[in-house]
């Protein structure tokens, strides 16, 4: 019988991952996109909880882009623009590294 490893983000407890360091970077992309949507949802509080969701995740997925464009490169963001549309469905299918997911008990992490 084999035995494998696998690794499991204290935020998302229905992924798998072969790699802890692909673990703990989804986590804190997770982590980062809370507080962003947070800011959001204070910034514009019209904005459904989905849509601050979807919006800090992308942004959070994205934050090496967001980085440049406020450190005075503002012509990153083309980037994104040129970039083919992603729904956030989509990105978290198209992440590497990761085992196939396993229903779990919580949907979420207490904070």
């Amino acid at each position: 019988m084999a035995v494998e490893v696998v690794y499991r983000s204290s935020r998302d407890l229905e992924r798998l991952f072969m790699d802890k360091a692909e673990a703990d970077r989804h986590d804190k992309m997770l982590e980062l996109a809370e507080y962003l949507a947070d800011v959001l949802q204070k910034a514009v509080p019209s904005l459904t909880e989905q849509q601050v969701e979807e919006a800090g995740i992308y942004m959070a997925k994205n934050r090496d882009v967001f980085a440049r464009a406020f450190k005075s490169q503002p012509d990153a963001l083309s980037e994104l623009l040129n970039a083919p549309a992603e729904t956030v469905e989509n990105a978290e299918a198209a992440e590497p590294a990761e085992a196939p997911a396993k229903p779990a008990k919580a949907a979420k992490a207490a904070k």
